[in-house]
């Protein structure tokens, strides 16, 4: 059989012109590109490329730049046609005799490979700019703080200059206010506000109170922990270490971090790191054995990583979930300890968190306390006592600890399994004050309901338990700031918010309608059920579901089920984590599907509030009806609010609310992004009375 000819002029169809290159990025291109003379070649239009419905691409992405996809259009069709040009006056075609022209196609073939590698040049070029760009907005953000507390600084000076000429306080009230203005500078951006707008009465008024305020001391708070946003992450803990230390840090206390240097730790976050000239040595299994330090700044806290130079512990794909966790991290909480303690440092605080770190405890009281420690105090934070680690008596031995000692039912003997320790117990019974996180529970209700096992070890050390609840970083999570949103908003201008959800459905290639359109971010604890519940209420309403993979090493089974089962082009999963299509997931999204108000941090919950999209919980009855028993108990003013203003609203009211009631639900919206939901306010005045306890401790 003869085959078939092949028409090469197929491909060389008259086009569309191509597309306009935007006015301000002309001259950019006329350097960048030189022009042939030559006619221009007829090439085959050029489509435009979204993201794949499954959501695939880079998993760390940068802010999408409205106007872009046409700029790198218009530079592939000039590209191409100059190659092309070229392609026609530099070859001589070969034509066998049924027409098939070899040199040509296999020239073409040539020159398309060059022309892709010019593209990749100019994608990897522009990645660099976006890049660039972050760091200078990034930079920029911080210099406007520092300007912003330097002004109220000064301007408070001033104001009590004025007040002194006008005879409102005398010349030794005046001079004892500018000296508690000047030594507690640290605290004066979190103390006033407001000042300019402010009457003379009212500011000395808030003075004369400041005068009176006991000063404080400044803490120093040394977190040794196995995680921390954004450097390594897998779960609330990370974001809540570097939300609270920036907090305290901008209170004026001195906070530094520890953790291991895995060996996918993002570098990237991490400013001035450096390798210390020297090692140092810690003791493990019987044996001294060597660490490399490596030091930096990340969100404004110092940072410390411990590399062990003879053991692999770290240098792995995962931070946890080995057979030999116990080893790794109490290899890591003794050798922290023996950095403090070699290092001189004498921290006011050793906060350390959930069972990876939670061996500090014995380990200080029992080896530690004595060696320049004895001001030191010890404060557990419990995440989840879900994972408590338990091992066998003898493995204590590893870390220098003594099994026969602490193998007692008061200590650290598991209260089931009688013939194994529990670390984490070993933490609460050692540790001055601990914290469990939650932001609906108080503490009695606490202690049952998240006890897991622990009920009795928690009671009996129940003066010494305190209840906390998360904040939400307000530099990285708001509206009006965030560099990732291609137009930013506020309650008081909140158009931005449309945009971003046209922006949302254009990137990932939905149906460009006036839809709702529900997010979600999914993790592994998310309620399988409760999701397809929620998209069929969705999908029965008009709306558009969008679920997005939560950040982790692996696909979760949540979503891969979901994905085989739910269909349409009404619902798109984005598999991958992409940290700047998250920030646009919340702003572009109506309605935001948690699986729970019980979740101890409430980050879904507060990202959406802040992002003008309401969150509600997707495990309600087909019926549409609410458990409420507990609306009676929220331990904090924010849960509080939040379950009073979504805690009883299905997914079907939401929907009716938005379309039947824009105004109503508009005013509800702005109202809610308005309320400070950071680590400024409830969640810290929480943390800092379980400090200002340990400190008299």
């Amino acid at each position: 059989m003869e085959a078939p000819g092949l028409v090469v002029g197929a491909a060389l169809r008259a086009p569309p012109p191509p597309p306009p290159l935007p006015r301000s990025t002309r001259g950019a291109a006329d350097r960048l590109l030189v022009f042939s003379r030559e006619p221009r070649p007829r090439l085959a239009p050029l489509t435009r490329c979204y993201c794949s419905r499954e959501g695939k691409g880079n998993a760390r992405s940068k802010p999408h730049r409205e106007g872009s996809n046409s700029v790198r259009e218009w530079l592939i069709f000039v590209s191409l046609s100059r190659l092309n040009v070229k392609a026609n006056n530099d070859q001589k075609s070969v034509i066998c005799s049924d027409g098939f022209n070899f040199t040509d196609i296999l020239h073409l073939n040539k020159q398309r490979l060059v022309a892709m590698e010019e593209l990749k040049k100019l994608q990897d070029e522009n990645k660099s700019l976006l890049q660039d760009i972050e760091v200078l907005e990034t930079e920029r953000q911080g210099f406007s703080i520092e300007i912003a507390e330097s002004s109220r600084f000064s301007e408070l000076l001033l104001r009590i200059d004025t007040m002194t000429i006008s005879g409102m306080v005398g010349m030794t009230e005046a001079s004892d206010l500018r000296k508690k203005v000047i030594d507690n500078r640290y605290m004066i951006h979190s103390v006033f506000s407001d000042i300019h707008h402010k009457q003379d009465t009212e500011l000395l008024s808030e003075l004369r109170l400041f005068l009176r305020k006991p000063a404080e001391k400044p803490l120093h708070v040394v977190h040794i922990c196995s995680e921390m946003d954004p450097i390594t992450s897998r779960g609330s803990l990370a974001t809540y270490v570097t939300g609270l230390s920036s907090a305290l840090q901008r209170k004026g206390n001195l906070v530094e971090v520890i953790l291991p240097k895995y060996a996918g730790i993002n570098e990237d976050v991490i400013h001035c790191l450096r390798k210390a000239e020297a090692d140092y040595e810690s003791y493990y299994g019987g044996r001294w054995h060597k660490n490399r330090i490596w030091t930096g700044i990340s969100s404004g806290v110092s940072l410390t990583l411990i590399e062990p130079v003879q053991l692999s512990y770290f240098d792995r794909d995962m931070l946890r979930g080995y057979p030999d966790d116990f080893e790794r991290f109490s290899y890591f909480s003794r050798a922290s300890l023996d950095y403090i303690v070699k290092s001189r440092k004498q921290p006011d605080v050793l906060h350390v968190h959930n069972w990876e770190t939670a061996i500090v405890g014995p380990l200080f009281w029992d080896i530690f306390a004595h060696q320049g420690l004895g001001n030191t105090r010890i404060l557990l934070t419990c995440q989840d006592l879900t994972l408590q680690c338990l091992e066998v008596p003898n493995m204590l031995e590893l870390c220098g600890l003594d099994p026969h000692k602490l193998h007692r039912p008061d200590r650290l003997q598991d209260n089931s399994e009688t013939n194994l320790v529990n670390v984490l117990k070993g933490g609460i019974v050692y540790s001055n004050k601990v914290l469990l996180m939650s932001s609906t529970l108080p503490r009695d209700m606490a202690i049952q309901g998240l006890g897991h096992g622990l009920e009795a070890t928690l009671t009996t050390h129940k003066e010494k338990v305190l209840v906390a609840s998360h904040g939400l970083d307000g530099e990285l999570w708001d509206p009006s700031k965030d560099i990732y949103l291609p137009q930013r908003y506020s309650p008081n201008d909140i158009e931005g918010k449309s945009f971003c959800r046209k922006a949302l459905k254009r990137r990932l290639g939905l149906h460009s309608g006036s839809s709702v359109v529900f997010g979600c971010i999914c993790n592994g604890d998310s309620n399988t059920d409760g999701l397809r519940e929620a998209v069929r209420v969705a999908l029965h309403g008009g709306a558009q579901v969008i679920f997005m993979e939560n950040k982790g090493p692996v696909m979760n089974s949540t979503v891969q089920a979901l994905k085989e089962e739910l269909k349409g082009d009404r619902v798109m999963f984005v598999e991958i984590y992409d940290e700047a299509l998250e920030h646009l997931i919340f702003a572009g999204s109506d309605i935001f599907l948690c699986s729970s108000f019980y979740d101890p941090s409430l980050q879904i919950a507060m990202r959406a509030i802040k992002y003008g999209s309401a969150p509600v919980q997707i495990n309600f009855p087909s019926n549409g009806s609410r458990q409420t028993e507990w609306h009676d108990y929220p331990s904090t003013a924010l849960s509080q609010y939040i379950i009073s203003t979504y805690g009883d609203v299905s997914l079907s009211q939401a929907l009716d609310g938005i379309k039947n009631s824009p105004s109503q639900w508009d005013w509800r919206i702005k109202d809610a992004m308005s309320k400070v939901l950071s680590w400024d306010a409830e969640c810290y005045d929480l943390h800092w009375e379980a400090y200002s306890v340990i400190r008299k401790l």
